[in-house]
C-alpha cells in the first residue's frame, strides 16, 4: 500500500492523539473538534429513538462516554495498522515464519498498543522497532489518560446530582424557596444556602467547562436533575433581586454572586451546541409570595425587569428542553 497508507495512518494517529488529548488534558478547551460533534450527534441520535423519561434517556452519559473510547481505540488500532501495512516486510512470523497476512497486522497492532506482548510476531531491525516502540507508548497515553478521564467524569456527575439534591431540598418551585423562607418579618437563614449552592454551582461550572459530556448524563429523578433545578435557581434569585421590595431583600451581594455564578454556568452551554430557544419561559409569579406576606414591587415594575432577562430566560428555557424536560412552574414537577 506504500506512501498512501503510512499517510492516512499518521493523520488517523495525529488526530486521535490531538482529540484524546485536548479532551482529557485541556481544562479550558472543553472536548475535542471530534469528541465534541461525536457526543452531539449521539445525543441528538438518542433523543430521537428515546421518549420523554424512557430508560434509554438515562443511559445516554455512559453510551455517549463508551462510544467516544471506543472510537479513540479504533482510530489508534487503526492508524498503527495502516502504518505497518505501509511496507511489504515490517514483521517476522517468530512461530511459522511465514507471510504475514492484514489479520497478523492488525494482531500484532492490538497487543502491542495494549501491551500484552504476546510476541507472534516481531518487527523488524531498524525504523519498525522504533514505530512498535512508539505505538506501545501510545497505547499506555490512551490507557492512561482514559482510565483518568472517566474517573473523573463519574466524580463530576456525583457533584452534579448533589447540587440539584440541595436545590430541590429547599424546594420544588422558585416561589416555594421564597415561601418556605419567610418568617413574617424576613427571609431568614436564606444566606447560608445561597452561599452553599453558589459555591456548588461554580464547582460545576468548572466540571462542565473541563468535561462538556456532562451535559449528556440524564437522569429519570426530577429531584436529582440540575437543569431544572438552575431554573428553579434562577427564578427564585429572580424573585429575590426583582421581585421583593427592597428593604426586605437578602443580601444584595449574596444574591447578586448567585446570579453571577447562573451566568457563568449558561456560559458552557456552547459546548453542547445549544442555542437560545425562540421564546422565553412563563414568568415567575408575585401572587403566591405575596399571600405568604412577602412585600413586592409592583408586577408593572417586576414584568419590566423580568423582560430584559430575555436572552437569558431563553438560555435557561433552550437548556431545559435540551434535556428533554419541562419548564418548572406550579403545578408541575
Amino acid at each position: 500500500m506504500g506512501i498512501g497508507a503510512f499517510a492516512l495512518g499518521m493523520g488517523l494517529l495525529a488526530l486521535v492523539v490531538v482529540d484524546l488529548v485536548w479532551t482529557t488534558l485541556w481544562v479550558e478547551g472543553g472536548a475535542g473538534p471530534l469528541t465534541s460533534r461525536l457526543m452531539s450527534w449521539t445525543w441528538r441520535g438518542i433523543r430521537r429513538i428515546g421518549s420523554r423519561n424512557s430508560a434509554l434517556l438515562t443511559l445516554s452519559g455512559p453510551i455517549v462516554l463508551v462510544i467516544g473510547l471506543a472510537v479513540w481505540i479504533v482510530l489508534l488500532w487503526g492508524g498503527w495498522t495502516l502504518i505497518f501495512a505501509s511496507a511489504e516486510y515490517p514483521l517476522t512470523d517468530t512461530i511459522d515464519g511465514g507471510p504475514i497476512s492484514w489479520l497478523d497486522r492488525i494482531y500484532f497492532t492490538g497487543y502491542t498498543i495494549f501491551t500484552l506482548g504476546n510476541g507472534d510476531f516481531a518487527p523488524r531491525d531498524g525504523i519498525w522497532q522504533l514505530a512498535t516502540t512508539f505505538a506501545t507508548a501510545s497505547g499506555m497515553l490512551f490507557v492512561t489518560l482514559s482510565v483518568t478521564y472517566v474517573l473523573s467524569v463519574l466524580d463530576a456527575v456525583t457533584q452534579k446530582r448533589s447540587f440539584a439534591s440541595s436545590v430541590s431540598g429547599l424546594g420544588t418551585r422558585s416561589d416555594e424557596i421564597l415561601r418556605a423562607s419567610w418568617n413574617g418579618d424576613e427571609f431568614r437563614g436564606l444566606d447560608v444556602p445561597l452561599n452553599s449552592l453558589t459555591t456548588q454551582l461554580n464547582v460545576l461550572t468548572e466540571n462542565h467547562k473541563a468535561y462538556p459530556i456532562l451535559h449528556y448524563f440524564h437522569t429519570g429523578q426530577p429531584e436529582r436533575a440540575p437543569v431544572t433545578s438552575i431554573a428553579i435557581l434562577d427564578d427564585a434569585l429572580a424573585l429575590l433581586r426583582f421581585g421583593v421590595s427592597e428593604p426586605d431583600r437578602p443580601s444584595d451581594t449574596i444574591v447578586k454572586n448567585a446570579r453571577a455564578s447562573v451566568h457563568s454556568y449558561l456560559e458552557t452551554l456552547h459546548e453542547a451546541f445549544i442555542e437560545p430557544a425562540d421564546r422565553s419561559p412563563p414568568a415567575p409569579s408575585l401572587e403566591s409570595i405575596r399571600d405568604a406576606g412577602v412585600p413586592t414591587v409592583s408586577d408593572e415594575e417586576f414584568t419590566e425587569s423580568v423582560a430584559d432577562l430575555s436572552q437569558r430566560r431563553r438560555l435557561l428555557l433552550a437548556l431545559v428542553e435540551s434535556d428533554v424536560r419541562e419548564w418548572p412552574t406550579a403545578g408541575t414537577e
